[in-house]
């Protein structure tokens, strides 16, 4: 049966990926192209850099293309996908933070050991990244998907398997860690 998968919705691509794969990607290739841009930006703001970004991005698509049979649609697809990315970028962060460890420690350098904890690649590229950098990485997470996936406060809580009201808390005090940190910088 021919169908054009742009006037699907995600639970009927879902259905179809179910049917077709692996022999037909048409809908997951739908579901894809509908979430690629907005999951490369939620990467990027997490991990800090495009490369990495970039291949979380590739290994949540494969996860994504090997997961969907299994996926029950207890939850929607977005907060389903969502979580792998959590997932896969606290992968990556971890491998990442442990490699920059390990460099720091061979390099027996001071400085650059002292540099780990600013982040600079995050704050000379500005804008919502720089805020970023001054909370720490579930907090940042829980803004990210608030502000970048646009996430309502139940499906982050789902995804970052947190209650809702520990959820909304976290982002509370983060947003007003934010406010009280770059107040001055508002005023001329």
């Amino acid at each position: 049966m021919r169908y054009d998968p742009k006037e699907l919705s995600d639970e009927e691509l879902v259905e179809r990926a179910h049917a077709e794969l692996f022999h037909i990607t048409r809908a997951y290739a739908e579901l894809m192209q509908r979430y690629q841009r907005i999951l490369f930006n939620v990467c990027a703001r997490y991990l800090g850099n495009e490369r990495d970004a970039d291949d979380v991005c590739q290994e949540v698509m494969l996860k994504v293309l090997y997961g969907l049979k299994n996926f029950e649609g207890k939850s929607k697809f977005k907060t389903w996908l969502y979580s792998i990315t959590y997932n896969e970028c606290i992968t990556q962060y971890r491998k990442e933070r442990r490699k920059r460890r390990l460099m720091d420690a061979l390099s027996l350098d001071p400085q650059e050991e002292a540099s780990e904890e600013r982040a600079p690649k995050l704050e000379e590229r500005g804008g919502l990244d720089r805020w970023l950098v001054h909370v720490n990485p579930i907090d940042r997470e829980i803004l990210v998907l608030r502000f970048v996936a646009e996430l309502e406060f139940q499906e982050i809580a789902d995804i970052m398997d947190m209650g809702l009201s520990a959820t909304k808390m976290r982002y509370k005090r983060a947003l007003d860690r934010l406010r009280e940190k770059f107040s001055g910088l508002a005023e001329p």
